[in-house]
């Protein structure tokens, strides 16, 4: 099947990827949107992995204060330069996140920064649960294993689905900013407050 260049245009506009990349993913998909747009994500994952040992010395604090004045956020975005940290994409990027911390409340960045303490307490509530429901205690063990890998995933930002594009994590959605933007860019904190 042959490509044309208006899927090969669409597809670069959404990777940010060269035209001959997009061209090869197409073809290689025969065509087919979005296998060629996981075939590129996978590489460009692979390209953001390489940049995240690159040191994040610059960067932006975003806020974001909900319509209701209810909850508001401050997010601190890092990046290698200042020329990326001025960049609107990337200050764009700032405020998004923000606006997406306000809207889902993660409780980390990162899954395995979840305090173990409330990871626990959650274990032994499905304990009872499950055994108040008379599983099995083998399989008990697997089920406690599977709710406390979603919980980690629900509590931190980088896995949540992003609320503008829930086909995405947070996290997917820095890796497409590193290959647009060329350099490392990582969530170094944030805080949310509300009444």
């Amino acid at each position: 099947m042959s490509v044309t260049l208006d899927q090969i245009k669409e597809l670069r506009e959404a990777t940010g990827a060269s035209m001959m990349a997009c061209k090869k993913a197409l073809t290689e998909a025969n065509g087919d949107y979005s296998a060629a747009l996981d075939t590129l994500r996978k590489k460009g994952e692979a390209k953001a992995a390489e940049r995240g040992e690159r040191s994040t010395g610059e960067g932006v604090v975003a806020s974001y204060i909900h319509s209701n004045g209810k909850i508001g956020v401050l997010v601190k975005l890092g990046c290698e330069t200042d020329f990326v940290a001025k960049n609107d994409q990337f200050q764009d990027l700032a405020r998004d996140i923000a606006m997406h911390i306000a809207a889902m409340n993660p409780l980390t960045i990162s899954p395995d920064e979840v305090d173990e303490n409330l990871v626990e307490k959650e274990r032994e509530i499905w304990r009872a649960q499950l055994l108040n429901e008379g599983k099995k205690e083998d399989m008990v063990d697997k089920i406690i294993e599977g709710k406390e890998k979603k919980f980690r995933e629900e509590a931190a930002l980088l896995k949540q689905p992003y609320v503008k594009d829930s086909e995405k994590s947070v996290e997917q959605l820095l890796s497409e900013a590193i290959n647009k933007l060329g350099e490392n860019i990582k969530v170094d904190g944030f805080c949310r407050y509300s009444i």
